[in-house]
């Protein structure tokens, strides 16, 4: 696991330690099939996938037609890696799928995995920045040139290199004077020959005055100043039955957006509920973008000093326990200590028969931490303030939450569900995936606590509804029928003997039912203006001192967005 100390731009240093290198890459597209080949090899009924792009980067690596049917030899789902010790050389395999494109990356050498596979992610998010999301086999093809230039500056024989896309946006020349020059012999994909010769489009040369940053561009000008964070928390918390929480995590990213005049020296200052002198133990496993000064943070905990890249990015991510914010003793912990603004309970076979489940929701209103005219100080107009004591919805003078949605997985015995009965929202049964979701309106969610019920009954196979079932009717006549018994008698004892077969009947029902019972439920929601962690960004400054190229009396627009998602990360067990 990483550490405090860790920078997230070692992972493209840590090459440089070792012998490993990268010899090829190939691309293959999942929704193109090459015709049988018949051959002596080869079966007659045998397709095989042709490869749209192939970039060897050293030595003499296995062929993409060669390697494509060792990689799918492994049954699915393969894993990220696989080893192939029968090639020549021994072959490590880096697989990644993407919209439909198959990358794979082969080394003969001992290599970092997470290196690699880092590697082929920064190869898409560079694929999409200069070709354009969603990524399609048609734009690669479209555009070797470009896609030629972005794999050989990323790489260079073997070694990883660049990958900065501020970096590769200087080096990597889209549409320049060859391009419009092969543009008037009208090949596909290309623009008319320009009349103008006298000045042909080049990469931009860094000033001498500029420090060479492969994070950010030279001579960066924008007309509107701008310095925007956006902490997003995304939650993972289970709850045992009783709703005491087993575990509760944040997993947390700050994404930056920069868009300033000049070089821009930036210090944003981070505070947590308990005090800033804390914050080091609150954010475990911190990772930062290249440009954080490491010294800074580790001597005063909670400042994050950077030069920031043009744009947006992520500028630090980190995990948090919600645990050890719980107040109390362990014995005594439940989802109200972690002041989750979703409460869930869960009761199974309810019904004379056992077989109805019901689900209590409970949405806890989050009161806001900060006022919005703390906001407008702080971050020059504020983001999400309105007037001075109504702050806008989704500020953090008052956190909204939106899409609040309950998943229920059923068992595979479940045939249908009889009856759905939500006191609020809509509720909806998919047979095929065996899902129920229960969506609950955020016009509903009025006043301090709201509270919400839903009860089900479940169906189970035919098979268990009609295990006692005589389709000949005479079962009637196998039972043994007694009149040694005397009169008066007779009539009580058969009252009884029939509420007793109800009971032990209703109490086979309840146990067949109970495996019908769902076992667990999630829910799903977004929070805007709050955080789980409690992390809080103070403020946002630049050093005029330290920063060069900026207008006179600049005030750049700052703001501030916090956001809580659980996209099914809150789980109680039944």
């Amino acid at each position: 696991m990483v550490t405090s100390t860790y920078h997230i731009s070692s992972w493209c240093g840590a090459v440089g330690k070792m012998n490993g290198v990268i010899d090829a890459l190939h691309i293959y597209d999942d929704n193109k099939f090459v015709p049988p080949v018949r051959n002596l090899f080869m079966p007659i009924n045998t397709t095989r996938r042709s490869p749209i792009l192939s970039h060897t980067y050293t030595g003499r690596p296995l062929s993409a037609t060669h390697l494509l049917p060792l990689y799918l030899e492994h049954p699915t789902p393969r894993p990220h890696l696989i080893y192939l010790p029968n090639t020549n050389p021994a072959t490590l395999v880096f697989s990644l799928t993407h919209a439909n494109l198959l990358f794979l990356a082969t080394s003969s050498t001992e290599i970092e995995p997470l290196l690699v596979l880092e590697f082929l992610h920064r190869i898409i998010d560079a694929f999409e920045d200069f070709l354009g999301a969603p990524l399609l086999a048609v734009k690669i093809e479209n555009n070797y040139d470009v896609v030629a230039q972005l794999l050989t500056e990323m790489c260079d024989a073997g070694t990883i290199s660049t990958t900065e896309p501020n970096a590769l946006r200087e080096n990597v020349e889209i549409e320049g004077w060859m391009g419009k020059l092969l543009g008037s012999i009208n090949l596909p994909g290309k623009s008319p020959l320009s009349s103008n010769f006298s000045n042909p489009t080049a990469p931009a040369l860094p000033a001498p005055n500029t420090p060479a940053l492969p994070w950010r561009r030279a001579n960066v000008r924008h007309t509107s100043n701008e310095l925007y964070a956006d902490v997003v928390e995304t939650l993972s918390v289970t709850l045992a039955p009783s709703g005491r929480p087993l575990a509760a995590f944040a997993n947390g990213s700050i994404a930056f957006t920069a868009k300033v005049s000049g070089v821009p020296d930036v210090t944003v200052s981070l505070s947590s509920p308990s005090g800033k002198h804390n914050i080091s133990s609150i954010m475990e496993l911190p990772v930062f973008h290249p440009c954080v000064r490491l010294n800074r943070w580790q001597e005063r905990p909670g400042e994050l000093s950077f030069i920031p890249p043009d744009g947006r990015f992520i500028l630090a991510g980190y995990e948090v326990d919600l645990l050890p914010f719980t107040s109390g003793k362990s014995g005594s912990l439940s989802a109200n200590n972690l002041k989750l603004p979703v409460n869930l309970e869960m009761k199974t076979g309810l019904g004379p028969a056992g077989s109805e489940f019901e689900v209590r929701l409970q949405v806890n209103k989050i009161l806001g931490g900060q006022s919005s005219s703390s906001s407008s100080n702080q971050f020059g107009r504020g983001i999400g303030s309105g007037r001075v004591g109504s702050p806008h919805p989704g500020s953090p003078g008052s956190p909204l939450l939106e899409e609040l949605t309950i998943t229920i997985p059923l068992p595979e015995d479940v045939r249908n569900l009889s009856d759905i009965r939500p006191s609020r929202g809509d509720a909806s049964f998919n047979p095929g995936e065996r899902v129920l979701e229960w969506h609950v309106p955020s016009k509903e969610l009025t006043g301090p606590t709201s509270h919400f019920g839903l009860r089900c009954t479940v169906v189970g196979s035919i098979g268990d509804e009609s295990e006692e079932f005589d389709p000949s009717g005479f079962a009637l006549f196998s039972n043994d029928y007694s009149y040694d018994e005397p009169y008066q008698s007779s009539s009580v004892k058969a009252d009884k003997a029939r509420t007793e077969d109800y009971g032990e009947q209703d109490a086979k029902t309840a146990a067949q039912n109970k495996i019908l019972m769902p076992s667990s439920a999630s829910v799903s929601f977004t929070v805007k203006g709050w955080l789980a962690s409690g992390l809080k960004v103070d403020s946002i400054m630049i050093d005029t001192r330290k920063s060069r190229g900026l207008g006179e009396g600049m005030k750049p627009y700052k703001g501030v967005k916090y956001l809580t998602v659980s996209k099914g990360g809150v789980e109680i067990r039944c």
